[in-house]
């Protein structure tokens, strides 16, 4: 009974005793073993998965055809490995020992083999991936770790890690030794060094090969940059080899290094007395306009033949009377007003409105969508935003419209047999379908365009091949005038060619508008679903029904009135005198409601603006007899769609038709002005010079409705330029450095 009463006085002393605080090594003990499981659970999760899903893919191919392939693969993937492994370890050893790949101060790795006469082997050990506390915790988290890591760092080495070597068994074995503490300020100063280098070079940090234990320890891992450096080696420098995450992360040039553009020279001033007349080809191509926008959108100038001036004056449209109907599909109009970056020039501004069929006008079209398929089409940009902009195209089309396919690329084929555009699901099926791969044989998908556009041709109706490609033709017909004679053989034949440009870094705009301007079609360039609904909607009318073709404008100056005049833009598309009266010479086409603009810039006689000296010999003996005061007199040849001989329109320019200032022009003519102004100060035209701010007042003043604000955009390109492009009077050119494009 006693013993029973002893004992409950013990419990009872025990019940009634204060529970001890816990020591500061048992909680560090704790935190260590919590800091080593956590390590240990992170490093676990990192590790790669079993199995091999690259052989799994291969192996899915022959399946059928040998059904013992994985027992032969098992089999071969592990010989396999052991040769890879022999042939590359002595490969790795002479690169960590005599290249950049060893950090500055680090001795090579080696452990003795197990036999005395082996050689030594290298020991590559996993990478481990240092745990990332919450962001919430993260300064409870280095608290941890600061307290966890002097115990850690003596214990974890001892016991798991006896072959150490390198920085990080320097540090470990200096802080297992050393009094609580020394240890302590060692491992502040490694922490202290960690917070500093880690972050940024924690890839250089983990790609040093020492022998790790199992579970490695923060100061382990943070110490290691400060004692790698060798004697007389500045901390940091030790790891100049290796690149550290933050310098891989840096924005990269986003400048395009591989588009090609036909190099061409600013149209130059002439002298009305020895070169009164101008001759050239219109042109409605916008293609210059969508790729100069998204070059500023991205943030860079582009080179300077990538700005076509009258490709940037004709992205929009103008509000020019119509034609009545299509016999005469279209009629100039011509207004004359002050220059506005020069007071003693003025502008002669010709504009010209396509014929806009009624509604009840519903033509039969025959479409081939060409579609480049080849490897470099394999980008956002390119192969999935085509896919997107021909299904909006395949949703404007109707009953009397017929698509088809043909798909290029290693080789060509075609996708889809001829079939009714009321069949939307089949048509979107197989585009959905196309993927990108191989090389391109563009030559070839166009031939087989071309036989399947013949094959289907309608009468008295849109027979078009729709090409749409990033312009890399490099399979096929090597010879560049072999592939334009036979586009204009299929032109003659009445199948028209339509271009569309798609990306950036190979795009071939010298190609594609070559290839346009002989197709009789126009060339444009999709740089965003947006533009793509320009395109292929809003402007479809024009992309795909001619309603004149060869088209031709030549300008003859009195030299009465006018001393000296300039062509803006049209450099690609200048004739010769003669080939305005040669029906076999060709040019451009005008699609139903288009809208077509020339701009010249003239000096009357007598401004002060010349800059050309008078000739010595020249004689004013004309100046009398050169048509009553008359600017100029203007030309205009076409051919309706079905016709081979031309038509001719005439129709003199009048002092009558000019305004005294600025303020008098219309808004389409203050706003084509600005354009005109704003591409010579992108190209560094040699003629002409406003400031970006106003050139911006000019378009902001002459916006006008601007239903689908376009002229707003234009606004923000304006602003996006003078950021990138501060004044100056040099060409301006952030292409890539080596572009044969920058001037």
């Amino acid at each position: 009974m006693s013993n029973h009463m002893n004992d409950d006085d013990k419990l009872n002393a025990l019940k009634q005793a204060q529970t001890p605080a816990p020591s500061e090594a048992a909680r560090r003990r704790a935190l260590d073993a919590a800091m080593l499981a956590f390590d240990a659970e992170q490093a676990n999760a990192k590790k790669a998965t079993q199995g091999n899903p690259i052989t799994q893919r291969l192996r899915s191919i022959f399946a059928n055809a040998k059904g013992t392939w994985i027992v032969d693969n098992r089999l071969t993937y592990g010989l396999g490995t052991a040769a890879v492994a022999l042939l590359l370890l002595p490969l790795g050893y002479q690169l960590y020992n005599s290249t950049a790949i060893t950090p500055i101060g680090v001795p090579p790795v080696a452990v003795s083999s197990k036999d005395a006469d082996q050689p030594m082997a290298m020991v590559e050990p996993e990478p481990v991936a240092q745990p990332e506390p919450a962001p919430m915790e993260l300064g409870r988290a280095d608290e941890l770790k600061t307290e966890a890591a002097g115990t850690t760092a003596a214990a974890t080495t001892a016991q798991e890690a006896p072959a150490t070597v390198g920085a990080d068994a320097s540090t470990s074995n200096i802080a297992a030794a050393a009094p609580d503490g020394e240890a302590d300020v060692m491992r502040q100063d490694s922490l202290m060094l960690g917070d500093e280098v880690a972050p940024q070079n924690s890839m250089a940090v983990d790609a040093v090969p020492p022998v790790m234990p199992a579970a490695p320890t923060v100061e382990m891992r943070m110490a290691a940059p400060k004692q790698m450096a060798a004697p007389g080696v500045m901390q940091n420098e030790a790891f100049m080899a290796a690149p550290a995450p933050a310098d891989a992360m840096m924005a990269k040039p986003t400048e395009p290094s591989g588009d090609e553009f036909s190099k061409f020279t600013e149209s130059p001033l002439k002298v009305v007395k020895t070169d009164p007349v101008s001759t050239f080809s219109i042109d409605v191509d916008t293609a210059s306009y969508a790729y100069v926008r998204r070059s500023l959108t991205e943030g860079w100038v582009p080179e300077p033949d990538a700005v076509r001036l009258e490709e940037l004056i004709n992205y929009f449209n103008y509000n020019y009377p119509a034609p009545s109907d299509a016999a005469t599909p279209f009629k100039p109009t011509v207004s004359v007003y002050p220059t506005p970056w020069n007071g003693k020039t003025q502008i002669v501004q010709i504009g010209i409105k396509g014929y806009v069929p009624a509604v009840t006008e519903d033509k039969a079209s025959n479409l081939v969508f060409l579609i480049d398929t080849s490897g470099s089409m394999d980008e956002p940009d390119k192969l999935p935003l085509l896919k997107r902009a021909f299904a909006l195209l395949v949703d404007q089309l109707g009953a009397n419209d017929t698509i088809s396919i043909v798909a290029y690329a290693g080789s060509a084929g075609v996708v889809l047999e001829p079939t009714k555009a009321t069949d939307k699901a089949k048509i979107i099926g197989a585009l959905e379908n196309l993927s990108a791969g191989g090389s391109t044989a563009g030559a070839e998908g166009i031939e087989l365009a071309y036989r399947l556009a013949e094959q289907n041709k309608v009468a008295d109706g849109v027979n078009r091949v729709i090409l749409a490609t990033d312009g890399d033709f490099n399979v096929g017909i090597d010879d560049p005038e072999d592939l334009k004679t036979y586009i204009k053989s299929k032109r003659d034949g009445g199948v028209f060619l339509s271009v569309l440009g798609f990306g950036q870094g190979n795009l071939g705009d010298d190609t594609m508008q070559a290839l346009a301007q002989n197709g009789n079609g126009n060339a444009s360039y999709i740089d965003s679903f947006k533009e793509a609904q320009k395109v292929l909607v809003e402007d479809a009318g024009g992309t795909l029904e001619t309603i004149a073709k060869d088209v031709k404008i030549q300008v003859e100056f009195n030299p009465a009135v006018v001393s000296e005049y300039r062509l803006i833009g049209y450099e690609t598309r200048a004739l010769n005198r003669e080939d305005f009266n040669n029906d076999k010479v060709d040019a451009g086409e005008i699609g139903a409601g288009t809208t077509v603009t020339a701009l010249y810039e003239i000096t009357p006689v007598g401004s002060g603006a010349e800059l050309n000296d008078p000739l010595r010999y020249s004689t004013d003996a004309t100046a009398e007899t050169a048509g009553n005061g008359e600017i100029g007199f203007l030309k205009m040849r076409y051919k309706l769609p079905d016709e081979e001989t031309s038509k001719l329109i005439e129709q003199a320019i009048g002092k009558d038709q000019a305004v005294s200032s600025l303020s008098e022009a219309s808004e389409d003519s203050r706003f084509a002005a600005a354009v005109a102004a704003f591409g010579q100060k992108l190209r560094g035209s040699n003629y002409g010079e406003m400031s970006w701010a106003d050139i911006r007042s000019l378009a902001q003043g002459a916006r006008g409705t601007d239903e689908n604000g376009y002229r707003a955009e234009f606004m923000q390109l304006i602003d996006m330029a003078k950021s990138l492009a501060p004044e100056t009077e040099e060409p301006l050119c952030t292409a890539p450095e080596g572009n044969r494009n920058c001037r």
